[in-house]
């Protein structure tokens, strides 16, 4: 007889999730406990805090004066280019050096730091050393993936980002809206947002899915992926709610943040923001976003959950085993 399969939900993973805070950081509070997963947490949160960006309105009622001031600032700025390349270049060049060797150390303490993670929640462990040596050849191989992952992002966004920004010079400086420039600029900008969508999606699965079905096959990541392909288009419109409903859950964390922050007077705003401690605070808001999506994944089978089975209750001593049931003839 087949078995009927289970039925894929958003909801149902929630319940299981707040548990799994509940019972690693809770039953018992342990202040040491929480240091360590904090540490690994930070770890796979490195390097990930975003910023905001400003607007404001170039053509709006800017008059010939205000072109005529850009203009001269403009060509003050490229004179002071052309005076000082001579030290500007060498800088610039050591400052992208700089950037770069950060970026791809933090890239790579942060793959290490994924599957620590992950190890933390799954097996409700409070280790550092273990899961550091045992997914070291999976955590190399995700770090590979989302390097080349962030090389394809470049390559497609940057000369998008190029052109925007030389039509928007260039209609600031000649001081007046040109109605072709703006329709490239808006089409420019959707091919930029619709760029980041995907790309956004890519790495949203890679950590929530393509992460655990590593740890659990022993795989590189590419190998992952094409399991989870397959998975994925099986199940598309699961997935579409998925990420719909992560948008929910991210709104409803981010008002309870902000609810905290606002009856502690900001002071639980200031202590998020320290690199470590703020991780530390926030441990059990991240220890159910990464358990959520693991809880999620579980329901296609039990080959892809990463919780290991609930041992079975020992038997009181001295009573003998039960004795098996006769057969039917």
């Amino acid at each position: 007889m087949t078995a009927t399969p289970r039925e894929i939900n958003v909801v149902e993973p929630v319940s299981p999730a707040l548990e799994r805070v509940k019972r690693m950081l809770f039953q018992p509070f342990d202040l040491g406990r929480w240091f360590i997963i904090g540490f690994c947490a930070w770890l796979a949160c490195l390097g990930e805090a975003g910023g905001g960006s400003g607007s404001g309105n170039y053509f709006g009622n800017h008059s010939g004066r205000s072109g005529a001031d850009f203009h001269h600032a403009l060509d003050q700025a490229r004179d002071y280019l052309l005076n000082n390349l001579d030290w500007l270049i060498p800088l610039a060049a050591f400052l992208i050096v700089v950037i770069l060797g950060l970026g791809l150390l933090f890239l790579w303490l942060n793959s290490r730091g994924k599957f620590m993670f992950l190890h933390c929640v799954a097996l409700n462990r409070a280790e550092v050393t273990e899961p550091w040596n045992k997914f070291a050849p999976e955590a190399n191989s995700l770090f590979w993936f989302r390097l080349v992952l962030a090389l394809a992002g470049m390559i497609l966004t940057l000369p998008l980002l190029g052109i925007l920004a030389v039509m928007i010079l260039k209609m600031i400086y000649h001081g007046e809206p040109d109605l072709a420039g703006i329709l490239t600029a808006i089409g420019l900008g959707l091919a930029l947002f619709l760029v980041g969508i995907v790309f956004a999606i890519i790495k949203k699965f890679t950590v929530d899915f393509i992460v655990p079905i590593m740890l659990l096959r022993r795989s590189k990541c590419l190998a992952a992926w094409r399991e989870f392909y397959g998975l994925f288009t099986a199940h598309f419109w699961q997935f579409v709610l998925y990420l719909l409903f992560q948008i929910v859950l991210g709104m409803a964390i981010g008002i309870l943040i902000v609810m905290v922050v606002l009856v502690t007077c900001c002071c639980a705003g200031c202590l998020m923001l320290l690199p470590y401690l703020g991780t530390v605070l926030l441990l059990p808001v991240l220890v159910f976003k990464r358990a959520y999506p693991l809880y999620f994944l579980a329901q296609f089978g039990p080959e892809y959950d990463v919780f290991p089975p609930p041992s079975p209750a020992p038997q009181s001593p001295g009573l003998p085993p039960m004795p098996a049931a006769p057969a039917v003839m």
